[in-house]
């Protein structure tokens, strides 16, 4: 792991994400990511299936440049229906922890009317720290 969470004294403690991280090697900023195949295709119209997907799409990139899901320090999930995320989060655990375990990064929320890909419910931009091993 190439970032650690950041504590502040006094808060409570965060569930479901961290309040801030700090990493040490190579940055990884990963775009926008959604929901959608390496051939462009949505194969799931649901916003669960499309936070999936775009998650798988988040991962690839980090792996790719060498680093793994605990190298991710910040997450930013864009969806086009908040209530609708909102209602889902309980079927969001386990999907999260196929994924990424119990690493949460610094996150936030983003509640947009739209997003470029009409058929996109979901967008996942992220920042990771990879450590070169020499």
């Amino acid at each position: 792991m190439s970032a650690n969470d950041v504590v502040v004294p006094g808060w409570p403690t965060p569930r479901g994400y961290a309040n801030g991280r700090i990493g040490r090697g190579d940055v990884v900023h990963v775009a926008g990511q959604i929901g959608w195949t390496s051939d462009g295709a949505f194969p799931d119209a649901t916003m669960l299936g499309q936070f999936a997907r775009a998650l798988d799409n988040v991962l690839a990139v980090v792996r790719a440049a060498g680093g793994a899901a605990e190298d991710i320090a910040t997450m930013t999930v864009y969806v086009t229906d908040i209530a609708a995320y909102r209602a889902m989060r309980r079927e969001l655990g386990p999907v999260w922890r196929e994924r990424l375990g119990k690493h949460f990064p610094a996150m936030a929320l983003v509640g947009v009317s739209a997003l470029v890909e009409t058929a996109a419910l979901v967008e996942i931009s992220a920042v990771a720290y990879v450590e070169r091993t020499p």
